[in-house]
């Protein structure tokens, strides 16, 4: 069976990370670029192909960060996808940025993970997930919620994402949790092994229905001046 070529897209948080399986190769994009994402993001996905050899048409499928996370960051993953899909035909598997992060802790061992993103407003977005076949399995549904309101109803669990270090409090007042500062973002390169569980599940879908997860209800939101 030939190896699949996947391109992995995410701009939901403040860094901009793409990754590119080819020939059982991968190329990697990662930084910290806040406000940046829509300019940059082309040109970085431009670069990886160039590195790989490989032209769009050749990408099998495209992996797009559906949130949570920033509204405009998430609206650039799921359009660029979109966009790029479009011209080849190519179909779309949306990640959880979450699962991103739960994913890395997993392949470096964790079992059991607990993820929030810093989500403005005094609130974070959290996930719990379990390991299941070297896989992050989403416990539970999604949510955003208040820092006081986070408990953990998994044992020993490693917390990673940007919301313990926006509430630092919040490691000593959940029960087991033990924090990794290692992981803070989503990074596209853990979003490989969900794209492909994505498409065993049939969880694959033509480009007109790649959608965002945006998790917080869009018409309480209101934006915080200088922020997304």
């Amino acid at each position: 069976m030939m190896s699949q070529t996947i391109l992995a897209l995410d701009a939901s948080t403040e860094a901009l990370s793409i990754a590119l399986l080819h020939n059982d190769t991968q190329y990697h994009f990662f930084d910290v670029c806040p406000q940046q994402h829509a300019q940059r993001i082309l040109e970085e996905v431009d670069n990886l192909l160039k590195q790989a050899q490989c032209d769009i048409s050749d990408v099998d499928v495209i992996g797009y960060c559906q949130g949570p996370g920033s509204f405009t960051g998430v609206r650039i993953s799921v359009s660029v996808a979109q966009g790029l899909a479009f011209s080849s035909n190519i179909p779309v598997v949306g990640v959880s940025s979450l699962a991103m992060m739960a994913q890395q802790a997993i392949e470096q061992g964790a079992q059991h993970v607990l993820a929030a993103i810093d989500a403005r407003m005094g609130e974070v977005y959290l996930g719990a997930f379990t390991v299941v076949d070297g896989i992050a399995q989403l416990q539970g549904e999604q949510q955003v919620i208040k820092p006081e309101q986070v408990t953990n109803a998994l044992e020993h669990a490693t917390a990673v994402g940007t919301g313990w270090q926006a509430y630092p409090e919040l490691l000593s007042s959940v029960d087991a949790l033990e924090a990794d500062p290692s992981i803070t973002l989503p990074d596209s390169r853990f979003m490989l092994a969900l794209i492909k569980k994505g498409l065993a599940d049939g969880l694959a879908t033509s480009a007109a229905h790649a959608q965002p997860v945006y998790v917080r209800d869009t018409v309480t939101w209101k934006k915080l001046p200088g922020r997304e």
